[in-house]
């Protein structure tokens, strides 16, 4: 009976982890399309994701608690409730981040900018990677999870382009008037966003993986 209702609780876990998970997918989404189109629903759309994931976060956390104050948890139990709290806070900080970018399309015009395309790859790949590594937490699946990073591997490679572009263009213009220039350095900054969310979804496979250890060398999954 104990071990039931246990076992609903840790479902009632994944299904939390998995709204948070789209509520930061939608938020990257939204902030993209803010970026392209310049529209202020996309950017409230971001910031109202943005705000979900903070109380979403909150009421995962009491779970957890929950679960910890209730149960009499094993090793592998412990193991899955720690791995959530510590997921949590990257996605809340990629939730963050994502919001930040939409913040960046109400005073700086990207509708024509050059440099979406890049842009709008870094996002969807951010987006595959999220996705993927709470499916590897939800499926307990070593694999999915050891996948995201090769994945980030193309979100580092495309910042590093965009990068090099970026400098090229400043270092080669003998003068950038000011609108151009700020655009450039909040194009950077985006770019910059999108490598931060991608090591923080490395970081929440790497504690799905830690979570699938059972301490022998070998991983469930």
């Amino acid at each position: 009976m104990m071990r039931t209702r246990f076992e609903n609780q840790l479902k009632e876990l994944n299904d939390a982890l998995i709204f948070l998970g789209a509520e930061c997918e939608d938020c990257l989404t939204y902030s993209m399309q803010a970026l392209v189109t310049g529209q202020k629903v996309m950017i409230e759309r971001a910031m109202e994701c943005e705000k979900n994931t903070d109380s979403k976060k909150r009421e995962i956390q009491a779970m957890c608690m929950r679960i910890l104050q209730q149960q009499q948890p094993v090793a592998g139990d412990l193991r899955v409730v720690s791995a959530a709290l510590r997921m949590i806070i990257d996605m809340e900080r990629i939730a963050d981040q994502g919001s930040d970018i939409a913040e960046i399309s109400s005073h700086v015009d990207f509708t024509k900018s050059e440099f979406n395309k890049l842009l709008t790859k870094m996002a969807d790949i951010t987006i595959k990677m999220l996705n993927t590594a709470v499916s590897a937490f939800v499926k307990r699946d070593s694999a999915v999870a050891a996948s995201v990073e090769a994945m980030d591997n193309e979100v580092d490679e495309f910042f590093l382009k965009e990068k090099s572009i970026l400098v090229e263009m400043m270092s080669g213009s003998e003068k950038t008037d000011e609108k151009t220039a700020e655009q450039m350095l909040e194009t950077l900054m985006i770019a910059k966003y999108f490598e931060r969310i991608g090591d923080h979804t490395v970081n929440i496979a790497h504690s799905v993986l830690g979570m699938l250890d059972d301490g022998t060398g070998r991983r469930q999954g």
